[in-house]
């Protein structure tokens, strides 16, 4: 990747800014001090067609473990809130639950 404006770096770029508007308290991104880090790093290291950087490539390959945190993170989050433990749950809750019918229940 010799252009950090190259489709993979901005398609990273595009995937952390989701990330971080999921997780932002604050409805601008422009206000957040992350989104402005990135940003600052993205255009520190642009880079032309004739130069060859390895900070490019450096550089992406932060952004797509940086992306990877937020995004598992938050599913993460999800899944432990989803499924957490709350004590001992009935029958049909696990039932249901887990996507069974028990046998008392009409079919559709």
């Amino acid at each position: 990747m010799a252009s950090i404006t190259s489709k993979p770096a901005l398609v990273t770029l595009r995937q952390l800014l989701y990330e971080l508007r999921q997780q932002s308290s604050t409805k601008r991104l422009s206000e957040n001090q992350m989104v402005l880090y990135i940003f600052n790093q993205y255009r520190k290291h642009q880079t032309t067609d004739q130069q060859l950087c390895k900070a490019a490539e450096e550089m992406h390959y932060r952004a797509k473990t940086y992306y990877n945190y937020l995004h598992y993170a938050r599913k993460y989050k999800e899944i432990n809130t989803e499924f957490k433990g709350k004590g001992e749950r009935s029958l049909q809750e696990t039932a249901n639950m887990v996507g069974f019918k028990l046998p008392h229940d009409p079919k559709p």
